[in-house]
């Protein structure tokens, strides 16, 4: 094997695909700004309790070693979400709304439907002490604009709640055991694996949870599931609020999709989900939703929402972005009025290199005593 080789799932930018993500990464952190998103940079080493929480799949994709000089079992962050959770339970509040933003490479110890490498760079923003859906709207906003910046329209955006799943298996009483089953055929929409465990056990709603695998579908399966789930408030309520989505973003450019037996998010979500598509890409190019319960794991009680991204992903699979292509050469000169120029040149944002070799063709000229740029 090669010195250069990286291991598998581990890539780097390089070239121009590097000057572009920097120059995106400004730009998306600048737009987080302006909508009053604060910076937060994230250690890369958390104590593990700190950063897997009650998510089984967080900690199964989450590098975890033994920590020298504290004896305690520390990791590599898989995952930005937790640590927000984190900093804002020690910083806020209560009462304050607080919004955050992030682009930072993770690491995990495998890929997955959404991360398909191991090192991400993971971008995002998290709004924290709000419960209405109106945090969720401006969430899926900035979700949508960051794409936008990207040069990704046309997006298909795929709406859930996963408290529907949550409050459906809550009344029908079932054990932890039973909940986590039920959650893997959910997340597969193996109707018939969901049929055989119907059949082989007692479990009320059954009925129901054979309609919900299947309630996926245009805006028209929201009214179907208000009457499907007609005695169940919590329920009605969580549909509500995808009712309410709809008629928010309907009209602005957007293919609206609804599965309201989503389940897919990390086990942290227990509301409003979503996610977005385009056709020339294989899987969701963002997604995120409602964790209002995150937070407790760090001694507090704040309502939560978010989105995160791939960046490194993105930029790799596009090829309509450019750089700067104005780049002169200036020959190796000492003369002040030479490195003056470049110096102004520079500062406009135009690359100057200087030709140490003098091999290349100058694109500077000293024309009645100064230095000027060729024609």
């Amino acid at each position: 094997m090669s010195n250069w080789q990286l291991p598998e799932g581990i890539e780097e930018l390089a070239g121009s695909q590097a000057a572009i993500f920097e120059s995106v990464r400004r730009c998306l952190l600048d737009t987080y700004n302006s909508w009053g998103y604060e910076l937060v940079v994230p250690p890369m080493l958390e104590y593990v309790e700190s950063l897997v929480l009650n998510s089984d799949s967080i900690e199964q994709k989450t590098f975890k070693f033994l920590d020298s000089s504290s004896g305690r079992m520390v990791g590599v962050h898989a995952d930005i979400t937790p640590q927000i959770a984190r900093i804002d339970s020690k910083s806020a509040k209560p009462g304050d709304v607080s919004r955050y933003c992030y682009i930072n490479t993770i690491l995990q110890t495998k890929a997955d439907d959404f991360y398909t490498s191991r090192s991400p760079i993971q971008a995002g923003a998290e709004l924290y002490g709000y419960k209405g859906i109106e945090a969720d709207v401006e969430i899926i906003r900035l979700m949508i604009e960051s794409l936008s910046i990207l040069k990704i329209d046309n997006l298909t955006l795929s709406l859930g709640n996963t408290s529907i799943f949550n409050s459906l298996c809550e009344s029908a009483e079932l054990s932890s055991d039973d909940v986590a089953t039920l959650r893997e055929i959910f997340k597969r929409k193996s109707l018939p694996d969901l049929v055989i465990l119907l059949d082989s056990n007692d479990i009320k709603e059954a009925d129901k949870f054979s309609s919900l695998i299947s309630l996926s579908g245009d805006e028209s399966i929201l009214y179907e599931a208000l009457e499907l789930f007609s005695d169940m408030e919590q329920i009605t309520d969580s549909v509500n609020d995808l009712i309410e989505l709809n008629n928010t973003f309907r009209d602005r450019n957007l293919n609206l999709m609804f599965d309201l037996g989503e389940v897919k998010a990390y086990e942290y979500h227990d509301g409003v989900v979503f996610a977005a598509y385009h056709p020339d890409f294989p899987k969701a190019l963002a997604q995120g939703g409602r964790y209002n319960s995150l937070s407790q794991n760090f001694g507090s009680s704040r309502a939560a929402t978010g989105f995160s991204f791939d960046l490194k992903y993105l930029i790799q699979q596009q090829d309509n972005f450019s750089v700067n292509a104005e780049v002169l050469t200036a020959p190796s000169d000492k003369d002040p009025k030479l490195n003056k120029l470049i110096s102004e040149l520079r500062a406009k944002g135009i690359t100057v290199r200087q030709d140490f070799k003098e091999a290349g063709k100058s694109d500077f000229a000293m024309r009645n005593g100064d230095w000027t740029v060729k024609e």
